[in-house]
């Protein structure tokens, strides 16, 4: 380019690309628009609308849902679900993802894993009070072997949601546990074997410091998951006890109370407790372990 080349003389195309605004970056314009249509402008709507209650100041709503232990309590409630459910299933995925990942029908024996996310929470629940109902198979077969005497009661409380949250919940776990551990670069665990690693040294040393960051993700997710529990908690717990989750508080706040506001309210706290306990998984993870991302393959 010459000096005597003014800026008018750059085509328009060519200053945009420039600035990074080439044909490649306008392909990302649809995902925005959907991102700030489907996640953010609600998000900054509810957010508005907490703060504007049916009476009282702008901080009515969340006054009221702290001076309230009906309210303040499914906090603490909804945890109890939440954490056990998360830490059980990613005790179990990562055995199974394991044994899996040795062996040769591995797609099918996923498939066959993850069945129970295609049925969906209400299928689940619907199976679980059939099956472990007072007259249910598995309290009959129980009592035909003469291990029991009379039915367990394994629905209407705590341990119906829970099984519920664990069958549903597994299969999400499990295959983003598969996928961290099929990108660790089997030859890392052969060279441990060679130098005289045993089986746990070699998990120990060689695979849980390239699987932690992976586990800390999938933590996060399958807690956000279990967090938002809503129809196990109605139809296998006891929604006005010791199963009345978060979400059952937002809903009666909606559509028992017509209080949109309040459930707004009920709602950003409920999304605060899960930002608050992910970043705390985050903040451990990067605590516990600044290595790598990921073993890589190849």
């Amino acid at each position: 380019m010459s000096a005597s080349t003014t800026t008018a003389d750059i085509p328009l195309k060519q200053r945009l690309a420039a600035r990074g605004l080439d044909g490649l970056t306008l392909l990302v314009l649809p995902a925005v628009f959907f991102l700030l249509a489907l996640f953010i402008y609600p998000f900054l709507y509810g957010l508005f609308l907490s703060f504007t209650p049916k009476a009282g100041g702008a901080l009515a709503n969340y006054q009221r849902f702290f001076s309230d232990a009906f309210l303040y309590d499914t906090i603490a409630t909804t945890l109890w679900l939440a954490l056990p459910v998360t830490i059980v299933t990613l005790l179990l995925a990562i055995p199974i993802a394991f044994r899996v990942r040795l062996m040769k029908n591995q797609r099918l024996l996923t498939t066959i894993l993850v069945i129970p996310i295609t049925l969906g929470t209400v299928l689940v629940a619907e199976g679980l009070l059939n099956y472990l109902g007072p007259q249910g198979w598995f309290n009959r077969t129980l009592m035909t072997l003469g291990i029991i005497s009379s039915p367990v009661k394994l629905l209407h409380n705590y341990w119906g949601v829970m099984l519920s949250l664990v069958i549903t919940g597994f299969p999400f776990t499990f295959l983003l546990t598969l996928s961290y551990l099929t990108g660790v670069d089997p030859a890392l665990e052969q060279a441990g074997a060679t130098l005289g690693a045993g089986p746990w040294q070699r998990f120990k040393h060689i695979l849980l410091p390239l699987l932690l960051p992976g586990l800390a993700i999938t933590f996060c997710l399958s807690f956000v998951q279990a967090f938002s529990v809503f129809p196990s908690a109605v139809l296998l717990g006891a929604p006005a006890g010791p199963t009345r989750v978060i979400s059952i508080a937002a809903y009666q706040a909606a559509f028992e109370e017509y209080d949109y506001s309040m459930a707004s309210a009920v709602a950003m706290i409920m999304g605060m407790v899960q930002l608050a306990i992910v970043v705390a998984v985050l903040g451990m993870r990067g605590m516990l372990y600044r290595g790598p991302a990921g073993g890589g393959k190849g």
